[in-house]
């Protein structure tokens, strides 16, 4: 059970993961690429919209900084996510980018690094709505992005698999596949489970902001019988 108590200031995580071992050493050596299989039962103490901060499980490359290695790298991530508002990250097609849901990123790969020069004038066009909606869903695909929302109830137990492959990645809820993609992050990255107070709104037009939220009352992560798989 990852605990989180009750916080009117500050930054608190609980978090279990396998790349801050002194053995890692930094993000090359990270331990999994496509390839695995990721599968555990969990419950949360409260449900979406009522869970306060992030919390989720599943695979990344930890962009901003990590116990072997402290500078930022892009984003790459394949996993079951939970963000509470304010947060708002540009994953959804239409609508805040927050909830319960699964989704990855890869913003290493090559197309999205052949964008990189381009990004001011990305910004600058993602400032008119119809060029906006126009331009959106060809860098989300370029990123590697996808996204779909979760149903399940976020308080009740559920058995939880991903299988991170070479060129996708399924997610299954109870047995039931909830999503399947063709995108996937090439990886080498690490597992994690987590819960935090924090949040990020990252807007299209370029814009970031993060912070901590007060945590009202102890919110927690429970996970059983996970497992972890190369196939």
């Amino acid at each position: 059970r990852l605990v989180l108590p009750s916080l009117a200031i500050g930054y608190a995580d609980a978090q279990i993961d396998d790349y801050g071992l002194p053995t890692v050493r930094g993000r090359r050596n990270f331990p999994w690429r496509p390839g695995v299989q990721l599968r555990l039962k969990a419950r949360f103490s409260h449900g979406n919209e009522t869970l306060q901060g992030t919390a989720g499980f599943g695979f990344w490359n930890a962009p901003f900084g990590d116990p072997t290695v402290r500078w930022p790298a892009l984003p790459q991530a394949v996993w079951f996510f939970y963000a509470s508002a304010p947060s708002d990250l540009p994953l959804a097609p239409d609508g805040p980018g927050r909830g319960w849901f699964v989704a990855t990123i890869d913003a290493a790969r090559l197309p999205a690094l052949v964008l990189a020069p381009f990004a001011p004038l990305a910004v600058l066009l993602h400032q008119w709505p119809p060029l906006r909606r126009r331009l959106w869903p060809f860098i989300r695909r370029r990123l590697g992005i996808s996204f779909r929302p979760l149903t399940s109830s976020m308080t009740d137990w559920h058995q939880y698999e991903l299988r991170w492959q070479r060129h996708g990645s399924t997610f299954l809820v109870d047995g039931d596949v909830v999503f399947r993609t063709p995108h996937a992050p090439r990886g080498p990255l690490g597992f994690v489970a987590w819960l935090d107070n924090q949040y990020m709104v990252v807007e299209i037009n370029g814009r970031m902001r993060w912070g901590t939220l007060a945590t009202t009352q102890t919110q927690w992560l429970e996970l059983a019988e996970l497992q972890l798989e190369e196939f």
